[in-house]
């Protein structure tokens, strides 16, 4: 099982948004039940867009102020930055199959 790493509002910028790779970040909370059920899926893409994309979790709570520049309404959303900017975003809880189609056009 691939784990997915934490973030806080200090490692953002070094983790995500100057990042080589493209990085999914998992905006979630302890609280939420559709974001517990998303985790294995997101350990699943994690492991197969390895090397390809960097999965990474930041809580809402812990992080207000990345939730309100996002703008991040509800969770889970995950967002998808490439060279530092938001390409792509997903609210609530997704398939499995849903969230490739989504993704996947960004990693080449």
């Amino acid at each position: 099982m691939t784990d997915i790493p934490k973030l806080s509002e200090a490692t953002f910028q070094l983790e995500v948004l100057e990042s080589s790779l493209p990085v999914l970040v998992d905006f979630t909370a302890v609280w939420c039940g559709p974001c517990k059920m998303l985790d294995p899926i997101l350990q699943q893409l994690a492991q197969s867009w390895q090397g390809k994309i960097k999965v990474v979790k930041l809580d809402v709570d812990d992080s207000p102020n990345l939730a309100m520049d996002y703008q991040i309404m509800g969770v889970p959303t995950l967002m998808l930055f490439k060279g530092g900017q938001p390409v792509e975003r997903v609210t609530g809880y997704q398939p499995k199959d849903r969230l490739e189609k989504k993704f996947l056009p960004h990693l080449n």
